[in-house]
């Protein structure tokens, strides 16, 4: 269906959607596995629904389930408040300080230097600065050996949060 109608087409189709499914549908989607709540952060934000933010800062530190968590960090820079840079600095407050785990961190940082550049904040920085936890977790991560630190996820930000905000607005 999506595909016959172009890109104009998907994303008019993708917006109509997210406006279609109800709160108490998008609740039940955010419950079920990764998938469905990949779906549900991507819906919420193209219809932008922010009222879902705490729900969506709370969900990645729960870490409940695997390979959501970045399009949570992507909706929260989309909403782009304040409030949700104080969610992603909540994050990577908790998660930075365990190199063990390799959950969202970098896309979590990236989505939070992306909102600051947004909001002309400096939230980032503390995490960011030289002995800062960001380097240092890079540095201690034993899965990121060979990575500098200098995340390639900003430029994926700023397009994720591109194409919602002219999803949102077809």
């Amino acid at each position: 269906m999506y595909v016959a109608r172009g890109v104009r087409g998907v994303r008019s189709c993708l917006a109509t959607d997210a406006n279609a499914v109800s709160d108490a549908e998008l609740t039940i989607l955010f419950e079920g596995s990764w998938r469905e709540r990949r779906t549900a952060a991507r819906l919420a934000v193209v219809s932008r629904r922010n009222h879902f933010r705490e729900h969506l800062g709370a969900l990645p530190l729960e870490s409940e389930v695997c390979c959501a968590g970045g399009a949570y960090c992507v909706a929260l820079a989309s909403f782009g408040t304040a409030r949700d840079a104080d969610l992603l600095a909540a994050y990577l407050d908790r998660y930075l300080r365990r190199p063990d785990l390799s959950y969202d961190q970098p896309t979590a940082m990236d989505a939070l230097a992306y909102t600051d550049s947004v909001l002309h904040g400096d939230r980032a920085r503390h995490f960011l600065q030289e002995g800062g936890m960001s380097p240092q977790w890079f540095q201690d991560a034993p899965h990121m050996h060979g990575d500098d630190g200098i995340s390639t996820y900003l430029g994926g930000i700023r397009l994720a949060c591109a194409v919602i905000d002219e999803c949102a607005d077809p």
